[in-house]
C-alpha cells in the first residue's frame, strides 16, 4: 500500500469529527448557490481531506483550489459542486471524466451516477488517485493513464462529460462520444481566465451555453503540448 493510501486511511476519530463539522460548515456556507440535493449530499459525504496530500489536510474544507503535485491542483469545492450541478445526473448515466487529478470529483460524481470513467494523463497521478479510490471504496470508478483530448472510444457513448483542464477549444473526440441527449461541461480557453461551457446535444446538433468564469490547468498532450 503506497504512503499515499496509509495517511487516505489513517485519521482519528477526533478528527474525522472535527472534519465532519467543517464538511458541514463548507456546504453550509460556500454551496449555498447549489440547489440540488443530491450534489449538496455528495458534498456532504465525500472526505475531501482524503484527498489532498497530508500538508494540505488542515485546508481541506477551505474556499480554495489546493497543490496535489505534479504542477497541479484540486479545484474550489464550489466549482466541483456547480460543475457536478449542472451535469443534472440520473442513477443510469455513464460519465467521463477527463483529469482524474486527486480524484476528488470522480467520488463525488460516483454516488450521483451508474459508473465513471476517469482519464488522467499524468501517471503518478493516476495511479495514486486510483489507489486512494480503491482503499476508500469506490468500485464503480475506472481510471486510465492516457490523453484525455482522445476521450474513451471503446466505453463511449456517454450520459454526460465533465472537463476539469482547459483545451483552447472543445475537442471533436469529446463531442463524438457524447450522447444524443448527452450534457459535457468543459473549460475553454488560453491562460488566465476560461469560460466554463455547457454543451448539449439534441436531436443530433450540438449546442453552446457559457455557465461562469474560471481559472484550470490547460489541457496538455503526452508531450506537455497544450491544446
Amino acid at each position: 500500500m503506497t504512503v499515499w493510501c496509509l495517511w487516505a486511511l489513517t485519521v482519528s476519530a477526533a478528527a474525522a469529527q472535527d472534519f465532519g463539522k467543517l464538511r458541514e460548515r463548507m456546504v453550509r456556507e460556500q454551496l449555498r448557490d447549489i440547489s440540488s440535493k443530491p450534489v449538496l449530499n455528495a458534498m456532504r459525504t465525500v472526505e475531501r481531506h482524503r484527498f489532498v496530500p497530508a500538508s494540505q489536510r488542515a485546508l481541506a474544507y477551505e474556499d480554495t483550489p489546493l497543490p496535489i503535485g505534479e504542477g497541479q491542483t484540486i479545484s474550489q469545492p464550489y466549482v466541483v459542486a456547480f460543475m457536478t450541478e449542472v451535469l443534472d445526473l440520473k442513477p443510469t448515466d455513464r460519465v467521463l471524466e477527463i483529469g482524474t487529478g486527486s480524484g476528488y470529483q470522480a467520488a463525488i460524481l460516483s454516488g450521483l451516477c451508474a459508473h465513471v470513467y476517469t482519464i488522467e494523463i499524468v501517471a503518478s497521478l493516476g495511479k495514486r488517485a486510483d489507489s486512494v479510490l480503491r482503499v476508500l471504496g469506490y468500485p464503480n470508478i475506472s481510471v486510465r493513464i492516457g490523453d484525455g483530448y482522445k476521450g474513451w472510444p471503446e466505453e463511449a457513448p456517454f450520459d454526460a462529460i465533465i472537463v476539469t483542464c482547459s483545451p483552447s477549444h472543445i475537442p471533436k473526440p469529446l463531442q463524438e462520444q457524447l450522447k444524443e441527449g448527452g450534457r459535457m461541461i468543459i473549460p475553454v480557453g488560453d491562460s488566465g481566465i476560461q469560460e466554463l461551457v455547457l454543451v448539449t446535444r439534441r436531436n443530433g446538433r450540438l449546442t453552446n451555453q457559457e455557465r461562469l468564469p474560471v481559472r484550470f490547468v490547460p489541457m496538455r498532450n503526452e508531450n506537455g503540448k497544450r491544446y
